[in-house]
């Protein structure tokens, strides 16, 4: 079974090109082929799932080159949760783009598949050059996404998203030649063994190339200051475009706790937990900006976009504390985060899409078609992006909270937790108020360009990416456990290293306390 590994990151990028060159001028085919891709990555991703939570770490050498040399992709339960996590994404997006959105602009279907081929491959690789490889392809098609349909502020946004990560590119490059000028390797598994070994002439080009990489990485994962190409990008993106984009920041931290707990973690001697003193500030820093940004905000998109800003730094103060029980807390957290932020771009563009020539302002308009369903949706999305009980958000919160007690900055973690999570009920709670209570007190009339029939398809979408918060809620327990499972699995690296680079390979003594762990 570990041998289907590679069918994340090949099918998708099979049917992109089948898409462009055989059915590009077919908008019905290029559905059908989409819906089988995305409904086949479901089925291997979820058996992938399984396999990694029974088996361990797994390696597939492509081209049956030895390791560290060639290209490997590695499987275990993050890697194989984070491909969920996307899979079910995409199908949820997918049926959401298929009513009407993929008919807005050319080659939608390709340059999705070709994004879920980047966001695959980044999560599976096992080596920094091809993590490299794959930002630069999930970059390239959400360039195209996030122009799809044209319009004034989406090239505005889109061209400041684009010379934001065209600099991170750049960066990653000079990170990754220094790490490899000093220990001759980018795989991730052999850059852990030979971390410990190098010499201390060498250590201050080795911190320099790695501290570069987490500049690179928080910019990924829109962690201030680095965080101010996201609202902008997010808010004018189309909807289900910004919908997929909620795993895009995950990949940026994704990217962080890998290489930081296997490379740089515990068993990386004076260079172990290297960013845990840079990483808990900026996170909370992340955090206030966030849902300061969601108070300010006066766009309904905008304010999702900050609450996905905030969102980050949430789940980034559980990781920063480097503990089995806070990065278990962190991903948790992060599942939540990332169909809370989906279900609410949905939403909003349900509502944007009826209030005509008022579009998403947060100003008092006429009553819009539907408002009694789209309001039930709209409070559910602003209750989980709020993290209120009785939803996922909450037990996560909780999760993070409880992790943090033994820190030495437990209080300023309680405070700002606490603190911006009323600011965020507040925002949401203002934009309801102005979006339909006050709403149903005026007259007029909203000037739509169609007569705005029961959107079935956009709504049912939006409910399913719904339904996985509540998913997420009842299966809370055995989801937390596979979840501390992972965490265990990232804290003691032997097993991942020994599927990579062979079951001898002795592993250099494993340190499991972080700096601010206490």
């Amino acid at each position: 079974m570990g041998n289907w590994m590679i069918v994340p990151v090949v099918l998708p990028a099979v049917m992109a090109a089948l898409t462009v060159l055989a059915v590009r001028h077919d908008l019905v085919l290029q559905r059908v082929f989409s819906a089988a891709t995305v409904l086949a990555l479901l089925a291997v991703s979820v058996a992938l799932v399984f396999h990694a939570a029974h088996t361990g770490p797994e390696m597939y050498a492509l081209g049956n080159w030895p390791t560290p040399f060639g290209i490997v992709l590695v499987l275990d339960r993050l890697s194989a949760m984070m491909v969920l996590l996307t899979s079910i994404l995409a199908a949820i997006v997918w049926f959401y783009s298929a009513r009407e959105w993929d008919k807005r602009g050319k080659h939608f279907h390709a340059l999705f598949q070709f994004q879920l081929m980047g966001v695959n491959g980044a999560f599976l690789t096992g080596d920094f050059f091809n993590l490299f490889v794959f930002f630069e392809v999930l970059l390239i098609a959400s360039y195209g996404l996030m122009l799809h349909g044209a319009g004034e502020n989406r090239l505005k946004a889109g061209m400041q998203y684009i010379v934001v990560n065209l600099t991170g590119s750049s960066l990653f490059l000079i990170g990754v030649g220094l790490i490899y000028a000093v220990t001759g390797t980018l795989n991730m598994a052999d850059l852990a063994l030979k971390v410990p070994l190098v010499p201390d002439s060498d250590l201050a080009l080795l911190k320099a190339g790695a501290l570069i990489l987490f500049l690179v990485f928080c910019i990924k994962a829109a962690m201030v200051p680095m965080h101010f190409w996201l609202p902008g990008t997010y808010a004018n993106a189309p909807a289900p475009v910004a919908a997929l984009f909620a795993i895009m920041t995950k990949v940026g931290a994704y990217s962080i706790l890998r290489l930081y707990s296997l490379a740089f973690g515990g068993s990386a001697g004076d260079l172990s937990w290297l960013v845990a003193p840079y990483l808990l500030p900026a996170a909370i820093v992340t955090l206030v900006v966030g849902m300061v940004g969601v108070l300010a905000a006066r766009q309904l998109n905008r304010m999702v976009a900050f609450a996905v800003v905030g969102s980050m730094g949430t789940m980034m103060i559980s990781v920063s504390l480097f503990t089995p029980d806070s990065v278990a807390a962190g991903l948790y957290y992060m599942l939540h985060s990332t169909f809370a932020g989906a279900a609410m771009f949905l939403v909003a563009d349900l509502i944007i899409s009826r209030r005509g020539q008022y579009g998403g302002s947060l100003n008092s308009a006429p009553d819009i078609r539907q408002s009694g369903l789209i309001a039930v949706m709209f409070f559910m999305a602003a209750i989980a992006m709020a993290s209120l009980p009785p939803l996922s958000g909450f037990l996560g919160k909780l999760q993070i909270l409880s992790a943090a007690r033994e820190s030495q900055y437990a209080v300023w973690i309680w405070v700002v937790i606490l603190g911006t999570s009323f600011l965020n009920i507040v925002g949401f709670g203002r934009a309801g108020s102005v979006l339909f209570w006050k709403s149903s007190a005026v007259e007029g009339e909203i000037q739509t360009a169609s007569d705005q029939a029961f959107p079935k398809q956009t709504v049912i979408a939006a409910g399913m990416m719904l339904a996985m918060l509540v998913a997420l809620t009842v299966f809370a327990g055995p989801i937390t456990g596979y979840l501390h499972d992972t965490s265990a699995e990232l804290f003691d690296t032997t097993d991942y290293i020994r599927a990579v680079m062979g079951a001898d390979t002795p592993v250099a003594e494993i340190t499991t306390v972080a700096p601010f762990a206490q």
